[in-house]
């Protein structure tokens, strides 16, 4: 499902917050666990997104993610989102071509 912003269409969010024991670093095996609703890029299983201090590096890391689309990366912005409103973290971008302008 998507829905319409100024128009400009985006995606539906599918990030959902996932809580695991350990924070901090993940393992390889921590993040072949997760759910696919736990990534920033759910079909690529890349940038997990489980507490703030992950939300903020895969935001930091966006314009690195390779092998991607933009259609991903326009999913990728709406997870960064919500999972930002879930953890608080204020978002200055507005559109995921504003990751690495400044």
């Amino acid at each position: 499902m998507k829905t319409s912003v100024k128009d400009k269409t985006i995606p539906k969010p599918t990030w959902k917050p996932f809580s695991q024991a350990a924070h901090g670093h993940l393992s390889k095996a921590d993040k072949v666990s997760l759910p696919v609703t736990a990534f920033a890029f759910p079909r690529a299983r890349k940038e997990p997104m489980t507490d703030a201090t992950h939300v903020r590096d895969a935001m930091a890391r966006f314009n690195q993610v390779g092998g991607v689309t933009d259609a991903e990366r326009d999913l990728a912005f709406a997870n960064f989102q919500k999972a930002a409103s879930h953890f608080d973290i204020h978002m200055k971008e507005t559109d995921w071509h504003q990751f690495g302008a400044r």
